[in-house]
């Protein structure tokens, strides 16, 4: 037996209204392709479920026993089609976001502001997580797009830069001169970083190395806020956290801060001479 929808409700139809040619009518069907609807209908259940004369059409005995049942079902499979569109509806009116801490904190407090005043329909939800957990979440369906500091693309990711930021060195005090400063001029700081392994620090080690800095046994961090705490005497090399641009920062513009971008307080920093860093946006790639 295999009961369609359409045979359900042309069944409820003639039941409700007691006539085939005006259920044919409130159906949008012809009375012939209803009569064919009811007729298999009653073939596939071996029984008649209507009693048909010229004025009226009454159910059997067995067509009232089903009635219920086709009721119950239909009414049933309308109530749970109505609740899924409408968790469509809220999924698709929600942005799923994963981002770094540093990202997080620094750089979408504003942007979401301003999305949410050109979209008030749209939801936003944000994870913070670190770099790896990012991608994770982006590729297993968890976060529709992620934010943060990716330097090598991902199988099944796309990825786009959306910012680009100078790296900067960070030391405690009041700014004294503006422009950039050299590599070389962190060859005798105490530094403090981020873990070998983070993509920002393996960037900042490169430069460190060509100096003669690319001391392992420094101490080292996860997070920015933690990091920017243990100043004091000691300096360290992060991106800037202010405006993104759309072109590579010129290693001649000067980029002060009074402020550290992370923890807020009094801090020096000024633009190292070197090509900035991107943050990229990454989302998973659908195969048609």
């Amino acid at each position: 037996m295999n009961l369609s929808t359409r045979q359900l409700r042309a069944f409820l139809q003639v039941a409700r209204v007691g006539n085939f040619t005006r259920a044919a009518e409130q159906a949008h069907i012809t009375q012939a392709g209803l009569s064919i609807l009811i007729r298999e209908m009653e073939k596939q259940l071996g029984c008649r479920l209507f009693d048909r004369t010229t004025r009226v059409v009454s159910l059997t005995p067995a067509g009232r026993r089903l009635l219920p049942v086709v009721e119950r079902m239909v009414t049933d499979l309308d109530d749970v089609a109505a609740e899924l569109g409408a968790e469509g509806d809220a999924a698709r009116q929600t942005l799923r976001i994963a981002a770094t801490p540093l990202v997080s904190s620094n750089l979408l407090p504003q942007v979401f502001a301003s999305f949410r005043a050109a979209h008030p329909q749209v939801s936003l939800r944000l994870f913070d997580a670190d770099l790896r957990d990012v991608e994770a979440m982006v590729a297993a369906g968890e976060a529709d797009v992620g934010l943060g500091f990716f330097f090598k693309a991902a199988p099944g990711l796309s990825r786009e830069p959306v910012g680009r930021f100078h790296l900067m060195r960070v030391e405690a005090g009041e700014p004294q001169a503006t422009g950039t400063a050299p590599w070389s001029a962190l060859r005798g700081a105490e530094l403090v970083g981020l873990p070998p392994g983070n993509p920002i620090q393996k960037v900042i080690d490169q430069h460190l190395a060509a100096i003669g800095r690319a001391d392992a046994q420094r101490t080292a961090f996860n997070f920015f806020g933690t990091l920017s705490r243990r100043w004091g005497s000691t300096s360290t090399a992060s991106p800037s956290a202010g405006r993104t641009r759309r072109r590579p920062c010129r290693p001649s513009s000067p980029r002060w801060r009074r402020r550290c971008p992370s923890c807020r307080a009094e801090a020096q920093t000024i633009a190292l001479s070197a090509p900035g860093i991107s943050c990229a946006l990454i989302w998973r790639r659908v195969s048609l």
